[in-house]
């Protein structure tokens, strides 16, 4: 072989490598991304960092309402910023997490029993046993406040599994 064509040979090899490589770090850089992107323990608005798009959470119970936080009243829980009405919501929130904030780190539990994290809407809710349950589709929500016991004890029982694959 002559110089030249080994030269040739070289560079296509070479170009090829790379492509490889290349190829195998974007595919795997894109799955990591998307898992990264969706896999939270609390549904957290990615670009604001609030949590339940800045409803106040305690609100659900004393209005029996979705009404939006104020900016100005806020505190930090499980990684998440929780906006509130007033400080009084604000003060039994903190005092309080588990009770006030919603179910299942605010993933709808009719899709939890179907093995399946689906961020819940702040705007299709129910209280039910005395806890806030988020729901990603209107259906959901109607069913689920029809008979919550069969979607409860199949959330319930998925919900471990699927909150250790979600990133913390």
């Amino acid at each position: 072989m002559t110089a030249q064509r080994q030269e040739r040979y070289g560079s296509r090899r070479q170009i090829a490598l790379f492509a490889l490589l290349a190829g195998f770090f974007c595919t795997h850089s894109l799955d990591f991304a998307a898992r990264a992107a969706t896999t939270e323990r609390v549904v957290v608005n990615r670009y604001s960092g609030l949590a339940i798009e800045g409803f106040d959470p305690v609100a659900y119970f004393t209005e029996s309402m979705a009404v939006e936080g104020l900016p100005d009243i806020e505190a930090r829980e499980a990684g998440a910023v929780w906006r509130f009405r007033n400080e009084g919501n604000r003060a039994s929130f903190v005092a309080h997490p588990e009770i006030y904030g919603p179910q299942f780190g605010g993933y709808d539990p009719v899709d939890l029993g179907r093995g399946v994290t689906y961020a819940g809407n702040p705007r299709f809710w129910v209280v039910a046993g005395q806890r806030l349950y988020l729901f990603g589709r209107e259906d959901n929500r109607d069913a689920f406040a029809a008979n919550p016991l069969p979607f409860l004890k199949e959330a319930t029982v998925r919900w471990p599994v699927l909150e250790q694959g979600l990133a913390q």
